[in-house]
Order: structure tokens, then C-alpha cells, then sequence
């Protein structure tokens, strides 16, 4: 995994992401719970934090808006950062079940951000049974997306439970560590000057052809070159306005729930691999086929619904954020869970392809010539067409150590942004951990959505033989 390129400047889908959060149920944060053998040492565990605010210098940055929000927002140091509004300890009443853990977990991720500090938070918590102790990692998307977010944890994780752990920073070497940014109103004087001079990539008049396009699509010009199909592309995605298809998941609020499922990696690997396909196909079987029993359970069955995959665009020069966003139908009905598979491997192929032109950054450039208001709509309107949502990220395939704790599952809390549920798959040491984050008021039975999810997993894994 190469080093994150930092910008002092958000990218277009960072400022997308900024802006959208006028709606809270379209907020991005995104968090972790990690189950831990143990209480880490908090000093230590402080420290290493402390440390990793020096390479990754995001994590020492607050948001500077431009005036009048004209251009993207900018990445200032925050001149009073102070570690301990980060890092925080508190401890679970007796007697420490794992449900009150994510309740209390569902709480910290769902606290929106004091947005005059960095965006980050690590909440050490104690008291689980068995004498064990988690950390909930909270992070806003603008800081990191899931690859870089595990990229985060490299710099205070060890391989080994009594590593030799390095000396703490003193402030000398913190001050020499910083950044040598301009101070704030230089940087946001900049920002208006790199608009003026760009012309505004997408003059306002777009905002009024989006508006008639997507009254009447057919109007676009019949043009072969790229930038014509990318803008027929973001139209095309923009005026589908089909409702979701679940019968059942129609209600949202701001309401969370957090469940917790785990499959062996081995053996899904190879059920993916005797069925001709990839972890990431059996991982969206595994939800489908979950989401499936779910309606089947309730006696609400659906031939399909609607989900939105994120997929990485990593390379050696992306920025904190590299992902784009698939929205696909998958097959519901009652199928063998093996069919179930080889349909959406095609239905997963069929929509990246057509995706191709309507990426988040194609998608978030041109919402930057929109008013808030509008693009904040826009935003609402294309989560009323997606049933639930989902993420594959990639993690450590050994055994992991924070502060002299052991890692025995880290579970990834995947942003709503409007749908029923987002279910995230995290591997770690040998197996799959899947956070299911849903919304109470779409989900009613979300004990019921985790025992399928459970099930789909057994019946998924044994293909493997």
C-alpha cells in the first residue's frame, strides 16, 4: 500500500462529502470497533496516536471553508491541537455485553464533529465481559476512505504484544514535524483566485442545463467524444429517480442499530474460487442472500433490489479519498445460493461497465457548480433509489497489537447516506468481519437481518467442500 498524497486543498468528492453533511442523514463518518484481549495501555496507546498525527499531518488539520463557499474547502493547521479532544476513555456499565458496546459505539460514531478541530476520534472503552476492552475509531470521509483509514492504523498497530515501541515525540520534534502552510486567509484567497482563473470548471449556467436535463434527458446532444459521454452519463444516473424496491425498508430517521457477523476467510475464499469468481462477488452473494431471507422471513418476498458497491480507484497518486460508488440491481428471489452468485458476478460486471462515465469525481466536479441546496436534493433523491449499500475493505492477515492489547476483531461501521443498511466487510487474521449499520426505522428487525446474515454465510461457506 503506497503513502496517502496529501492536498492542502479537499478534492471535489471531499468537498461533496462536506457539503452534503447539511443533511445529518447523509453524513459520511465512518467508524471501527475493535474488539481487544485486554485494555491497552491509554498513555501508550495516546503516544503512538500522538506520533501518527506527525506522518499523517490530516489528522493535525482542521477545515477552512472558502469565502462564500465559492471553491473547494481548504486543510489548515489547527494552531490549538490538542491530543486529548481525540483520544478518549471511558467504560461500559456492568455488566459489559457486547450490545451494550455497540450500542455506545452507534452513539459516538452518530455525535457529529466539532467542525472547528480535526475530524477524527478514538474512544478507548473498557468494562466488557471477560475482562476485555474495544477502541472505536471514528473518522470523517474527508480525512480517509476504508483503504486509507487502514493505512491510519499501520502507524500505531504492532505485530507483536510487547514491541519495542518508539520515543515519544517531544514538542520540539512536533513543531518541526508541522506542515508549512500558509495561514488561513491566504489560503482561502487562493482558493477564490484558482476559481476565477479556471473560469469555474462547471460555469454556473450548468446548474441550469442539469436542471432542464434532467426534466427532459433526450435533450443532450448526440456527441461521441468523452466529456459528452460523461456528462450523458451523469445525467442519465442523475434522472434515475425508480424508487428503492424493498417493501419493507421505505421509513428512514437518524436512528442507528450495529450488528456483528464473521465468516472464515479460507473457506469463503474457496467457494468464491470453485464458483469461478472473487471474495468481493461472495461477499455481495452472502448479502443479497441475506437481504433475500430477510424479506422472505417477513413475508414480504422481492425479485431484486438495489444496492451500491463501492469499489477502490487507489493508485500511487491518490489522495486520502480514492473510491467511486456502483449501483447495481441484484436477484432476490428464492435461487440456490451457487446461482445466486454467477447472477450477480454478471450483474456486477454489467453495471461497473456502465458506470464507467459517471464516476464520484465526475459526479462531485460538476456538484460543485451547484447551490448546496441543490445538489443536497439531488443527493436525497438518489439515496431514495438504493436499498442498501455496501463495502469490501482489505485488511492485516496476521494477528495485530495496539498498546499491548491483541486485535481479535475490528469491525467496520460503513456511513448510511440515506439507505436502509450498509454492510462493510473488513478481513483480518483469517477471517471476514461484516459491521451491519442500519437504520432502526427502515430495519425493524435488525436481530433478524444479523441471524440471516449469519445463515448466509453457513450456506455460502459450505460450496466450499
Amino acid at each position: 500500500m503506497s503513502d496517502i498524497v496529501y492536498d492542502s486543498k479537499m478534492s471535489d468528492a471531499e468537498g461533496l462529502m462536506w457539503r452534503l453533511e447539511k443533511d445529518p442523514q447523509l453524513s459520511s463518518t465512518f467508524g471501527t470497533v475493535t474488539l481487544l484481549d485486554r485494555a491497552p495501555d491509554f498513555a501508550l496507546f495516546t503516544a503512538r496516536l500522538l506520533r501518527a498525527t506527525l506522518a499523517m499531518p490530516r489528522l493535525r488539520q482542521r477545515v477552512q471553508t472558502a469565502p462564500g463557499n465559492i471553491g473547494a474547502p481548504t486543510w489548515v493547521n489547527d494552531s490549538d491541537f490538542d491530543i486529548n479532544m481525540h483520544v478518549r476513555r471511558i467504560a461500559l456499565p456492568k455488566p459489559g455485553t457486547e450490545r451494550q458496546l455497540f450500542d455506545l459505539a452507534s452513539l459516538i460514531c452518530a455525535d457529529p464533529f466539532d467542525r472547528s478541530r480535526p475530524l477524527w476520534q478514538f474512544t478507548v472503552i473498557e468494562g466488557l465481559k471477560g475482562n476485555r476492552a474495544a477502541i472505536v475509531q471514528k473518522l470523517h470521509h474527508t480525512i480517509a476512505d476504508g483503504e486509507s483509514g487502514v493505512q491510519l492504523s499501520l502507524k500505531y498497530l504492532d505485530f507483536e504484544r510487547d514491541a519495542v515501541q518508539p520515543i515519544t515525540p517531544n514538542p520540539d520534534e512536533i513543531d518541526s514535524a508541522r506542515e508549512d502552510l500558509r495561514d488561513a486567509d491566504t489560503k482561502a484567497a487562493d482558493a477564490v483566485r484558482d476559481v476565477l482563473a479556471s473560469g469555474l470548471r462547471f460555469p454556473l449556467e450548468v446548474a441550469k442545463q442539469v436542471k432542464e436535463l434532467l426534466a427532459d434527458p433526450g435533450q443532450l446532444p448526440d456527441a461521441s467524444n468523452a466529456a459528452a459521454d460523461t456528462f450523458r452519463g451523469i445525467v442519465s444516473q442523475l434522472s434515475d429517480t425508480e424508487a428503492a424496491h424493498s417493501p419493507l425498508w421505505t421509513d428512514r430517521s437518524a436512528r442507528r442499530r450495529i450488528e456483528h457477523a464473521t465468516a472464515p476467510f479460507d473457506d469463503t475464499k474457496a467457494a468464491a474460487t470453485a464458483l469461478g469468481g472473487t471474495l468481493n462477488t461472495a461477499f455481495m452473494t452472502i448479502a443479497t442472500e441475506a437481504a433475500s431471507r430477510y424479506h422472505v422471513a417477513l413475508d414480504a418476498p422481492v425479485d431484486f433490489l438495489r444496492s451500491s458497491m463501492a469499489t477502490s480507484t487507489r493508485t500511487e497518486a491518490s489522495g486520502a479519498n480514492a473510491f467511486s460508488l456502483v449501483r447495481l440491481l441484484v436477484p432476490t428471489s428464492e435461487m440456490p445460493i451457487d446461482e445466486r452468485f454467477r447472477a450477480i458476478q454478471n450483474a456486477t460486471a454489467h453495471a461497473i461497465e456502465d458506470s464507467s462515465n459517471t464516476s464520484l469525481d465526475a459526479l462531485a466536479a460538476l456538484a460543485s457548480a451547484m447551490p448546496t441546496s441543490l445538489i443536497t436534493r439531488l443527493a436525497r433523491q438518489q439515496a431514495q433509489t438504493v436499498d442498501f449499500a455496501t463495502s469490501n475493505v482489505r485488511g492485516a492477515p496476521v494477528p495485530l497489537y495496539v498498546a499491548g492489547a491483541r486485535l481479535l476483531h475490528n469491525i467496520p461501521i460503513g456511513p448510511l447516506s440515506g439507505v436502509a443498511f450498509n454492510l462493510t466487510l473488513l478481513s483480518y487474521d483469517g477471517h471476514l468481519d461484516m459491521g451491519l449499520n442500519t437504520d432502526a426505522a427502515a430495519v425493524t428487525e435488525p436481530e433478524l437481518l444479523r441471524a440471516c446474515l449469519t445463515d448466509s454465510i453457513a450456506a455460502f461457506t459450505a460450496l466450499a467442500g
